[in-house]
């Protein structure tokens, strides 16, 4: 008589790395995780699309708070990922995750985070293919890599902006930055909008910029610092007025000592973006299908180096530092 195939083990009967993951991320597992038993994963890109592929990693205490909820730092480490595909116009695929955990998280803790990958997961189409985990005596330490796909030589770069071109920005500016001073104290916050924006970014999937936009990438570290690495690698300048940078409610109720914060701060993940003019209505209209509001800032040119910040009185205006900075 043929071998009958047994059930599978239950969490506590295997050894402590394999039990933790069945517990927690086996039911985020898609088609390619093989349940998460093996080592590897078997993915098929859709036909006639190339691979995006970028990773981030987070760390506690460092990139989110050790008192926020369990179930935002699983939304907020996936969706930092998948506004890196936003940048470059892709569609996202499925994610591997590493967990490097500390004794102080317990159960319930990744059961909450967990939770709120799940939750995600549907938002935004994708499963979980695989990843690793290991043990620490430091702080928690998540790792996420995305896969994406794209048209074949579709993908947005950062370095096709060209003399001439727009400076446009999604959503609104500084309130992540905000929000992690409100959570830290340093700011008021009734509505708790700014902390919400500082642990749920929105990544502006699906807006279909190719044939709009000339170049683009996220921000994360700080408006005026990734404008510098866009105009960078483009070959040309940036000028942006600080007027016209768009900010929610809440942080133009923060009054305007905090307007360097919202220009630098980073956490955004708005997509900054170079757009020749014949172009900007595509783009209103391109956004406006998506009910997301984009905003022309400024543009670059080729006569400067870096970036010029035109204040609200018509002054250059100076900062200590552009950004955050990640050594």
């Amino acid at each position: 008589m043929p071998n009958q195939p047994s059930d599978p083990p239950t969490p506590d009967a295997l050894p402590p790395e394999f039990g933790f993951i069945r517990r927690h991320f086996r039911t985020l597992a898609g088609e390619g995780a093989l349940g998460l038993t093996d080592d590897a994963a078997l993915l098929r890109a859709p036909a006639g699309r190339e691979l995006v592929v970028a990773v981030d990693t987070m760390v506690e205490g460092v990139h989110f708070l050790p008192d926020d909820p369990a179930d935002t730092v699983g939304r907020k480490l996936l969706r930092c990922n998948l506004s890196d595909l936003a940048a470059m116009d892709a569609a996202p695929l499925g994610y591997l995750l590493s967990v490097t955990k500390p004794p102080a998280r317990d159960e319930a803790w990744f059961a909450a985070f967990a939770e709120g990958l799940h939750a995600d997961q549907a938002l935004y189409g994708l499963s979980l293919l695989g990843g690793d985990t290991t043990a620490t005596s430091g702080p928690l330490v998540l790792s996420l890599t995305i896969l994406g796909h794209v048209a074949p030589g579709g993908a947005l770069r950062r370095n096709g902006a060209r003399d001439g071109d727009g400076i446009w920005i999604t959503g609104t500016i500084g309130d992540g930055a905000l929000g992690l001073r409100a959570l830290r104290g340093e700011l008021a916050d009734p509505s708790g909008f700014l902390a919400r924006r500082y642990r749920l970014p929105e990544p502006r999937l699906g807006l279909g910029l190719g044939g709009i936009a000339r170049a683009a990438m996220d921000v994360s570290d700080g408006l005026v610092q990734d404008l510098g690495h866009l105009a960078r690698e483009s070959g040309v300048g940036a000028r942006i007025d600080a007027a016209s940078v768009p900010l929610s409610e809440a942080a133009r109720q923060a009054g305007p000592d905090w307007l360097a914060t919202c220009l630098t701060g980073g956490d955004d993940y708005e997509l900054l973006l170079a757009v020749p003019p014949a172009h900007d209505d595509a783009l209103r209209r391109a956004a406006a299908a998506r009910g997301v509001a984009v905003t022309r800032i400024g543009r670059f040119d080729r006569t400067i180096s870096g970036v010029t910040v035109q204040g609200p009185s018509g002054e250059t205006m100076a900062f200590a530092r552009t950004g955050w900075s990640h050594l």
